[in-house]
């Protein structure tokens, strides 16, 4: 009589395979592996794993501010009085990237080397490449392709749209832009005559301007009015007396 134990089902069961041995056995040296790369990162710097982190933080934070977002402060009233002085607004990076161009309205950052000045500036778009910008109808708005646009919403209190007269049509890839303190701005109105005509070339956005993120108590989204939802497209100019 065969008297040799059997193993049952549950013994059989319970016994590791050969490739879950090897399985288990591989994930526990890799785990093992990026523990050791950590562990030898952190004695590579002053402050061990705390530095690193912070490091890592740094990393992160200036990536996203040279690919995504940048905040930009703001430098003058030229914008009151939606944005003042001090105001910190977080720059949208990626808005007019993968096809998106700059709308009227928006309010967009720019470099203005060799246009404006040495500096960045902060404008808001009233045209764009074909456009036809004209100041003033017989009631002193600014019209755009003949359509007259009401810039109340937005414009510095008690300030015109323009006292400056000017009849412009916007070159392609390019942009003209205005302050909302009129009287306090100094934008494509007041470089006409300079090279380039006053107009920003597109390639030289920075980003458009979405948020205003300081002080807390000013905090709020910066959306596009509609002012300039019913301008007409470029070329249909004089459709609207």
């Amino acid at each position: 009589m065969d008297t040799e134990a059997q193993p049952t089902e549950r013994d059989r069961s319970s016994r590791p395979s050969a490739s879950e041995g090897t399985t288990s056995e591989a994930a526990g040296s890799e785990d093992r592996s990026r523990f050791a790369l950590v562990s030898r990162l952190s004695s590579s710097v002053p402050g061990g794993r705390i530095t690193l982190t912070l490091l890592l933080c740094l990393l992160f934070l200036l990536l996203l501010s040279t690919f995504v977002l940048r905040p930009f402060q703001i430098p003058s009233g030229s914008m009151e009085q939606g944005l003042r002085i001090g105001d910190r607004v977080l720059v949208n990076k990626l808005a007019y990237r993968f096809g998106a161009v700059p709308q009227r309205g928006d309010i967009v950052v720019f470099d203005g080397t060799g246009y404006f000045g040495h500096a960045d500036y902060i404008k808001r778009v009233v045209g764009v490449g074909g456009d036809r910008v004209v100041c003033c109808d017989r009631e002193g708005r600014i019209q755009v392709n003949g359509r007259p646009v009401d810039e109340s919403g937005f414009l510095y209190p008690g300030d015109s749209p323009s006292t400056v007269p000017f009849d412009v049509v916007v070159p392609g890839g390019t942009l003209f832009v205005l302050g909302d303190h009129r009287s306090d701005s100094s934008d494509s109105r007041d470089h006409l005559g300079s090279p380039g005509g006053g107009m920003i070339p597109v390639g030289d956005v920075v980003g458009r301007a979405d948020w205003i993120i300081w002080p807390f108590g000013h905090a709020t989204r910066l959306h596009r009015p509609d002012a300039y939802a019913r301008v007409p497209a470029a070329g249909r100019a004089g459709a609207h007396g």
